[in-house]
């Protein structure tokens, strides 16, 4: 009878190591899955020319399962609210209008209001402003960590996503510095032709577009005007 219980015992510790053995497999291969997802996003976030939609796609599907699925997709909404303002920013950056401002062009079909092109500016300046701001805060770990904070997973999970995920990320890239000096240099364009549009509104009655080139009807407003668009060339 000893015997028996004895086996019955061996038996069920068997049972337990197996099932606690291949529940630290399945973990391992559920990581294993995360994290080469992740490097794989990262690599195409990094190419030469990067396919946005192939992106999108992985940030939107889970190819985890349980808790990990929910870490997964906490830090994929993370990655994907920082691609989604980085795209803003590199549209505005990119923005053809930003050098058509201050063109005769410009100023043959928006003049001498330039109602539309006073409006662009402002809201340029206001959206970049914002984007920068949210561009720094996706650099900090507060902002990374409010996207599981209320999961309700436990500290395993959590320790996972804070440190093997944005324990990579939480310090700013080598583009970081770039990216907030190449927004600066595009607000004080904006400034500076922000300026020069408000001085021909002011001064709508002493200029014209004459074979493509703004003409004064005197020296000093003339003067006036170049040196302030001669600002965008310092």
């Amino acid at each position: 009878m000893k015997k028996k219980i004895l086996i019955t015992i061996l038996i069920v510790i068997i049972i337990a190591i197996v099932l606690i053995a291949l529940s630290v497999f399945l973990d391992i291969q559920q990581e294993t899955k995360l994290k080469t997802e992740l490097i794989e996003i990262s690599d195409l976030s990094n190419a030469e020319n990067i396919d946005i939609e192939a992106i999108n796609q992985r940030l939107e599907r889970t190819v985890t399962t349980g808790d990990y699925a929910i870490v997964e997709q906490s830090f994929k909404e993370y990655l994907k609210d920082n691609f989604n303002n980085s795209i803003k920013i590199a549209e505005i950056l990119n923005d053809e209008k930003l050098t058509h401002l201050l063109t005769a062009e410009n100023y043959l079909e928006d003049g001498k209001d330039f109602i539309e092109t006073k409006n662009y500016i402002t809201t340029t300046k206001q959206t970049l402003e914002e984007c920068k701001t949210t561009y720094t805060e996706f650099f900090t770990e507060e902002k990374a960590m409010s996207y599981i904070n209320e999961k309700q997973l436990d500290d395993y999970y959590v320790d996972l996503y804070k440190q093997d995920l944005v324990g990579d990320i939480k310090e700013p890239s080598s583009d970081y510095t770039t990216v907030q000096n190449s927004i600066d240099e595009i607000i004080q364009i904006l400034n500076i032709s922000e300026e020069v549009i408000n001085f021909l509104s002011e001064n709508q009655d002493s200029w014209q577009i004459i074979n493509e080139k703004i003409v004064f009807h005197n020296t000093i407003l003339s003067n006036e005007y170049d040196t302030l668009v001669n600002q965008l060339s310092k």
